[in-house]
């Protein structure tokens, strides 16, 4: 186990990890205190765009194998549109860009990727008086696919895996879970899609589980099966 770095998020830390055998990667995620989540703020003033509430380095051993680069944690206290995703929930964007890559993202590029996964699909948001999000694009963040059975339905959604891209290429993978869920204390999994488009020499997860630790009062996110 290579235990990487933590930041603080609503007065606890989260740290990053990855499992090696040998020098490839077996698993990776990050460890969330369930204080985390109880002590996110219920109010929040709007700020566009939004701020990351932290931003971890994950081990190089990581990036190496997978491109990776980094975690950043958002808290969305009202949600977000489109519909189903405006309810508070958590984004966790693991990201093959690195901080500076991130701010360099302004969503002028607003071309998008040729292919999707399957069954997913990347829509455009009116976003009043912020204009209108070609491609649910975020500054500092990028465009976001996500499952088309939640883009149409009418029921909030607990937790789901979104890809982001910008300038058509993949650059995050995301598990995006509502505060509700995890105050539930139980473990769950995701699925995760197969990405087109993705670098053909890095590996990448197939499987997400979140385990709950009682003991630990945490949970353990987990991306394995790394293809």
């Amino acid at each position: 186990m290579v235990q990487g770095e933590c930041r603080p998020v609503h007065g606890s830390d989260i740290c990053v990890w990855t499992e090696m055998a040998g020098s490839a990667p077996l698993s990776f995620g990050a460890t969330v205190p369930l204080k985390a989540i109880e002590s996110a703020p219920a109010d929040t003033p709007m700020v566009w765009p939004p701020v990351a509430a932290a931003t971890i380095p994950v081990p190089a051993a990581l990036t190496a194998a997978t491109t990776i680069e980094t975690l950043t944690v958002f808290w969305e206290a009202h949600g977000h549109p489109p519909g189903p995703y405006l309810t508070p929930h958590f984004d966790f964007h693991f990201n093959t860009l690195s901080p500076a890559g991130l701010d360099a993202i302004d969503c002028a590029d607003v071309a998008k990727p040729t292919a999707l996964p399957a069954a997913y699909g990347m829509t455009d948001v009116d976003a009043g008086p912020i204009g209108k999000l070609v491609g649910l694009c975020v500054p500092k963040m990028g465009m976001h696919a996500m499952p088309e059975a939640e883009l149409q339905s009418t029921t909030p959604f607990q937790k789901t895996m979104i890809v982001g891209y910008y300038k058509t290429k993949p650059i995050f993978i995301e598990p995006m879970i509502t505060r509700a869920t995890l105050l539930e204390k139980k473990g769950f999994s995701i699925a995760v899609p197969h990405v087109p488009g993705r670098p053909d020499n890095a590996r990448y997860p197939t499987q997400f589980r979140a385990d709950y630790d009682a003991t630990a009062q945490a949970y353990r996110f987990v991306f394995s099966e790394l293809k």
